[in-house]
């Protein structure tokens, strides 16, 4: 088991931190979370409080965690059978790449430490995580697992 880097803050509280949004906003965020499910990300970009992009600069410029732009990245099959449809859908997460027992994934969330907990499992692999937008990763998704459902 890879030592995670111990991240205790969530990504709502780390925009705030950085500016990105207001604390009304992370609660107004919070509340529909609470409401309608999804990821807290995606419900500030939907509301207009946050770009895609700043979320990405922002995890990126905190915790180190690389950004790549998945748009010109071409990935193997055999990687993306690695995760299930589903757990890439629901964590809106992507398999990259795949170098002996690592498996690297991009993710709109990389504090999202029960995601690459269940990714882990299910590939019995070290993670590392690069971050991606949502915007990204599911168009990614959507060209990679089109024939996998």
């Amino acid at each position: 088991m890879a030592i995670r880097r111990i991240i205790n803050k969530q990504l709502g509280e780390l925009l705030v931190e950085r500016g990105i949004i207001d604390q009304r906003q992370l609660e107004k965020a919070l509340a529909l979370q609470k409401e309608k499910g999804g990821l807290i990300g995606e419900i500030l970009v939907e509301l207009g409080f946050a770009k895609e992009e700043d979320i990405a600069q922002s995890l990126t410029a905190q915790y180190g965690f690389p950004f790549l732009p998945l748009s010109n990245y071409e990935i193997n099959a055999d990687v993306i059978d690695i995760v299930p449809a589903r757990v890439a859908r629901q964590y809106v997460l992507i398999p990259i790449d795949k170098i002996g027992n690592n498996l690297t994934l991009a993710m709109s969330n990389p504090l999202n430490i029960q995601a690459i907990e269940d990714v882990e499992l299910l590939s019995g692999c070290n993670i590392q995580t690069f971050v991606s937008t949502s915007s990204d990763i599911k168009k990614a998704i959507e060209k990679y697992y089109k024939d996998k459902e």
